[in-house]
């Protein structure tokens, strides 16, 4: 058995991290489970954490380690706990969770969290690649969520969840929510250059007219993308899980540098460095000159001699934080970590973050890792207790509010 440190994730109704956590860190009110991939490296822990042994990770050919997917089978004991917990506190009768194709096992963790089963559905692909969806029990009156990221293939998962929209509006539910853990065409937001499409806000009308009801997304590339949807929208920020599970690391604030890649991230940097012991704050200057290519210039700020923590909202080719990371080097700085919400991790990614420039590479489960992308220093932490709990606060207050109707 090989044995992986894991933060135990309370139940959010409860206080918020212990005392005995790291106080240069602010820690967040919900709680995460995070899971190394490097296991030849030590790390301190937080007073809550526990061993939790795992099957035998798998062996892909490449030497490294990998872990399995979580499921029903291979489920922590405190996952098993807290759905135990949640299932006795919490009515979910006309609440139904449905899973599209992108990313099931953080949906079977949600569910799990939330002491449900995934609802039963059908979706296959015909022979000429049409989809075919339907709801295998009766979602009529229900509230009903449907998790499914736009990540890659994008425009198949997407369709693949209007078309489970239609499903569920065809089958009278009550509410639709769609769980949308990455939203995959969030960077075409406006216009950068002339006779280009605003390609989020065309994808927000293609789910409202589908029939959702209401849209849960995580890290939105930029906020004003919930602008496009004429329906309500739930963001939710990873950036908590993130905080909770660097608050489990001994670094001290005055040795601690939050970095933004660009110039257009330094909004969430510094609401990153704010939670952080109000951290200073460092900017790299890049210049674009295409999609996907990204040239360093500059550093704005002092990290000679400092632990440098890189935070976006996605890495994608993971040129423009590779780039960053080589000149923290240059000007200094002692270690990088790079922290990301959305690991899209298209081709060359892997190598470039795999190369030694960052101690570690921390991202969250909005999108599915493959076994072939895994490498030492990436950490995975789980978002699955952070939407389970948004889901049940969004459906009590649906259900407060029907019955004031």
């Amino acid at each position: 058995m090989a044995s992986l440190t894991i933060i135990s994730p309370c139940n959010s109704s409860s206080s918020s991290l212990s005392s005995s956590s790291s106080s240069l860190f602010a820690g967040s009110s919900l709680s995460h489970k995070t899971v190394g991939y490097n296991q030849s490296r030590s790390r301190t822990c937080a007073s809550n954490s526990f061993k939790c042994n795992l099957p035998q990770p798998v062996d892909i050919g490449n030497g490294k380690p990998t872990v399995p997917i979580v499921n029903e089978r291979t489920l922590p004991k405190f996952l098993e706990s807290a759905r135990m917990e949640t299932s006795v506190n919490r009515n979910g009768g006309k609440l139904k969770v449905f899973s599209g194709t992108a990313n099931p096992a953080l949906s079977q963790e949600i569910a799990w969290y939330m002491g449900l089963e995934l609802g039963k559905i059908n979706i296959k692909r015909f022979a000429d690649g049409e989809i075919y969806v339907q709801l295998q029990e009766s979602v009529r009156g229900c509230d009903v969520y449907l998790v499914q990221s736009t990540c890659p293939p994008a425009n198949e998962n997407l369709m693949e969840l209007l078309i489970m929209v239609d499903a569920c509006r065809r089958a009278s539910a009550k509410n639709i929510t769609v769980v949308i853990p990455y939203f995959g065409y969030a960077r075409a937001d406006r216009k950068t250059q002339g006779r280009e499409s605003i390609a989020a806000k065309l994808v927000a009308n293609l789910i409202t007219e589908a029939g959702a009801n209401r849209v849960l997304a995580c890290d939105l590339h930029s906020g004003q993308s919930m602008g496009y949807f004429d329906i309500p929208v739930d963001h939710v920020h990873c950036q908590s899980v993130i905080l909770d599970y660097l608050a489990s690391k001994t670094i001290s604030s005055d040795d601690l540098v939050v970095v933004s890649p660009d110039v257009g991230g330094v909004a969430r940097a510094r609401s990153f460095a704010k939670k952080l012991s109000d951290a200073p704050l460092a900017i790299v200057d890049k210049r674009r000159h295409g999609h996907n290519v990204a040239e360093v210039m500059n550093l704005i700020g002092d990290v000679k001699g400092k632990v440098a923590v890189m935070v976006d909202d996605m890495i994608d080719t993971a040129g423009t934080i590779a780039k960053g990371a080589a000149l923290l080097h240059q000007e200094g700085a002692r270690e990088v970590y790079a922290c990301c919400s959305h690991a899209v991790f298209s081709p060359p990614a892997i190598g470039r973050l795999s190369s030694g420039l960052f101690q570690e590479v921390i991202i969250t489960n909005t999108l599915p890792v493959a076994e072939k992308n895994y490498f030492p220093q990436l950490t995975v932490l789980s978002v699955a207790n952070l939407l389970g709990e948004t889901i049940w606060r969004v459906h009590d207050d649906c259900s407060v509010s029907s019955i004031f109707q």
